[in-house]
């Protein structure tokens, strides 16, 4: 088993020194997805929720959410991301949103947390959003999907 980078010898958790490493874009891609009854999609498409525009809002909310990972999860380095993108595809075959979200940073450290929080975010959102309407709603399958850059080099999901 690879030894952890956040824990020290004597088992104490701390932030990873990156300050050797060399700056390089860096670029990490998250999915997840929300499923629901196919009414629920419907209603969410329809811009007729009564909390306003599901998926824009939820768009936001990963946005948002990506730029505070380190608010939000112990020992990740507060970055300068450079770019986020949230795409909210709904399918009527699952029925539901897929959501995927890519992140990019020119620095020291990657942004797959960054990636991952996002898709998360939005995906609660979209609950959030909806569930006066369906509280059967999941979410689901959220993992990465790729990342680009830094030390390991690239990587994809071999079932993508």
């Amino acid at each position: 088993m690879a030894k952890l980078s956040h824990i020290t010898a004597s088992g104490e958790a701390h932030m990873v020194d990156v300050s050797d490493k060399a700056v390089t874009t860096r670029v990490a891609v998250a999915e997840g997805r929300v499923v629901m009854k196919p009414e629920t999609l419907a209603l969410c498409l329809s811009g007729d929720a009564k909390k306003g525009d599901v998926l824009g809002t939820a768009r936001i909310a990963g946005i948002m959410a990506a730029k505070k990972t380190h608010e939000l999860i112990p020992l990740c380095h507060p970055l300068l991301i450079s770019k986020v993108t949230l795409d909210l595809t709904p399918d009527e075959k699952l029925p539901g949103v897929h959501v995927r979200a890519e992140v990019k940073v020119g620095g020291q450290t990657g942004v797959e947390m960054e990636a991952l929080t996002a898709v998360s975010v939005a995906c609660l959102t979209i609950y959030d959003m909806l569930k006066a309407v369906d509280r059967f709603m999941t979410i689901e399958a959220i993992g990465m999907t790729e990342k680009r850059g830094g030390k390991s080099g690239d990587w994809r999901r071999e079932d993508q």
